[in-house]
């Protein structure tokens, strides 16, 4: 049987955060429930922050009570306690909370400093647990930071120790700018998943210089089993100078697909899934992949 990868699609969340057009509730429904029936389980499905930083996701509550019941793993984004009581309050499964390696973007995306968002994650992680929620917990710009340049690995691998140590089930590492090579990426992520294990990581990273499908590929050979992606590439960090979209939910699929890997991802119903937020959005935004897993449903062969 062909090894497991997960795919988290961000896009109604991350992808839909900086777009012009905002979304209503009911049309985040039907993108979820597109990328459903494409076969995709885990989905960030909004956040809970202020409505006048982030318009685009009013309404989250909303979107969440529409959701469907069943084997399929949603989460959302808080940015504070204020936005974890809220997500309690919501019935979702999964929370994810972010802290960023360097402290410019933590006040920056924020408003706090790193001591002071690593107190709010053990805080939240601290009563998750008997709340019956999961908190993912992601260090953002891992690699490089818009205001503060190259990260250090020992202080992402400091802050992977923390986070874990703190009750953490999962730490996702983020390439928040886009900003990583192979290199880069094979370097950290050797070192941590030989220091906590693989299955404890996952990984997110954007397509800002066209790496991120390569990246994707240079985590997969460090063992990793986990990423974030985004319907049609949408997606940006409206915080974060340089931050483009993510790396297309489709590329990803694709490669993995070719390279013997299950995700469980139908291609053809992905494109559905992308051709309706292109739609909604009114973006020319689509995967580099698509013209070409178009060209093999018009003959067929998906």
């Amino acid at each position: 049987m062909a090894e497991k990868i997960i795919i988290n699609d961000v896009g109604p969340r991350d992808g839909l955060q900086n777009q012009a057009v905002i979304l209503e509730p009911q049309q985040r429904v039907a993108l979820i429930h597109t990328l459903i029936a494409a076969g995709v389980k885990h989905i960030e499905v909004g956040s809970f922050v202020s409505p006048a930083a982030v318009p685009a996701m009013s309404g989250t509550a909303d979107v969440i009570a529409a959701l469907p019941k069943g084997d399929f793993h949603f989460s959302a984004l808080i940015p504070n306690l204020k936005g974890y009581e809220l997500a309690k309050a919501s019935g979702i499964d999964t929370v994810s909370l972010v802290i960023a390696a360097s402290n410019t973007m933590n006040e920056k995306n924020i408003r706090m400093s790193n001591s002071q968002v690593m107190s709010f994650a053990k805080d939240v992680l601290g009563r998750s647990h008997p709340d019956e929620l999961t908190t993912l917990a992601c260090i953002a710009t891992a690699w490089e930071c818009p205001f503060e340049g190259l990260i250090p690995e020992n202080t992402v691998i400091d802050l992977c120790a923390e986070l874990l140590a703190a009750g953490a089930p999962e730490v996702v590492l983020a390439d928040t700018i886009g900003a990583a090579s192979p290199g880069q990426v094979r370097s950290l992520m050797t070192k941590l998943v030989s220091e906590f294990g693989a299955h404890r990581l996952s990984c997110h990273f954007h397509d800002t210089r066209a790496m991120g499908v390569a990246n994707v590929y240079a985590a997969v050979e460090c063992g990793i089993r986990k990423f974030d992606s985004s319907i049609g590439g949408l997606g940006g960090c409206p915080f974060a100078p340089g931050a483009s979209g993510n790396v297309a939910t489709e590329d990803v699929v694709l490669m993995l697909n070719q390279m013997g890997f299950d995700t469980g991802i139908d291609l053809g119903k992905l494109i559905t899934a992308a051709d309706l937020v292109a739609e909604q959005t009114r973006t020319n935004t689509s995967a580099n992949s698509a013209k070409w897993i178009k060209r093999q449903i018009e003959k067929g062969l998906l």
